[in-house]
């Protein structure tokens, strides 16, 4: 349903409206010479028929609705966000929160595109570089996510958000050195932030070092701003040490019991030594897939 959105969304903004006006200009001119022969497609006299109204332009949703629009689910958003882009294909706004969507549907891909599309009206547009650099990080394309991050930081060299992104996506490409050294700075910037800390977390994981990981997820979990996702991070890394009883009482605050029994029976089946580290690396990527709007 995503792609079916996008697809519509995109062929809008690259459709010239040309053909369309060309079109209603045909029609208008066959209904204006019906009218003045007097007689309708059926053949019948229409003497004094009025033409039917013309259909009122679609509007743009109000500032109250885009709001309310993004407290919906993300199919729904995704919905939301396709109209409005193809109302006004130029509506950068409204393009980056399709593109969050999309990315949110899990339609990584498409959602790349959709900023980028948005980077062509307007190149420095910024929720759109972050954007952009968001949906490869969560495809596991950390490569092309560097350089729409780096323009990020560019323009906002004190937002630690940019220098997140960028040390996620050097982690996937395995220059370990310099996300470290990115997540550092964005340290700098916000100490103590959840987000920086769970991602050198996750990396700290996916090379073995469970433990080491724990810490930081500790520190992480502690801080005021902590997400969902944060939390969730910890619970797999106590799982995968074997800490069972912890990460579920953490899965039951969290979650509905459905999906608490869930993960919980994920967490048994790989908390062995021997699954444990592949385990981690796959919860690195997964964790990164769900980046949110705070790019970190």
């Amino acid at each position: 349903m995503c792609r079916k959105l996008l697809l519509a969304a995109t062929a809008v903004m690259v459709t010239s409206l040309a053909p369309l006006a060309a079109t209603a200009a045909t029609q208008a001119t066959a209904g204006t010479s019906a009218a003045a022969s007097g007689q309708t497609t059926t053949g019948q006299a229409t003497t004094g028929q009025a033409t039917a109204p013309a259909e009122p332009a679609r509007r743009k949703a109000t500032a109250e609705e885009r709001a309310q629009a993004e407290r919906m689910e993300p199919l729904a958003r995704a919905a939301f966000w396709a109209r409005e882009v193809g109302i006004d294909p130029k509506d950068a706004f409204a393009g980056v929160r399709l593109a969050a969507a999309l990315r949110a549907c899990g339609q990584y891909a498409e959602a790349a595109q959709t900023a980028q599309q948005v980077l062509v009206i307007d190149p420095n547009n910024f929720d759109a570089l972050m954007e952009t650099a968001r949906a490869f990080v969560a495809e596991g394309q950390g490569f092309y996510a560097v350089d729409p991050a780096k323009k990020a930081l560019a323009m906002a060299p004190s937002d630690w958000r940019p220098l997140s992104l960028i040390g996620v996506a050097y982690s996937q490409v395995q220059r370990d050195d310099d996300a470290e050294a990115a997540w550092r700075q964005a340290l700098a910037l916000s100490p103590d932030n959840p987000a920086v800390l769970s991602n050198m977390a996750m990396a700290i994981a996916a090379k073995g070092d469970a433990p080491q990981a724990e810490i930081l997820l500790r520190r992480a979990v502690a801080q005021p701003g902590a997400s969902l996702q944060v939390r969730q991070n910890l619970t797999l890394i106590l799982g995968l040490q074997g800490k069972l009883a912890e990460a579920e009482k953490l899965l039951r605050e969290d979650l509905p019991p459905a999906q608490a029994d869930a993960d919980l029976a994920y967490l048994q089946a790989v908390s062995t030594p021997t699954t444990a580290t592949t385990a981690a690396s796959t919860a690195s990527d997964h964790s990164w897939s769900r980046l949110k709007g705070a790019g970190g």
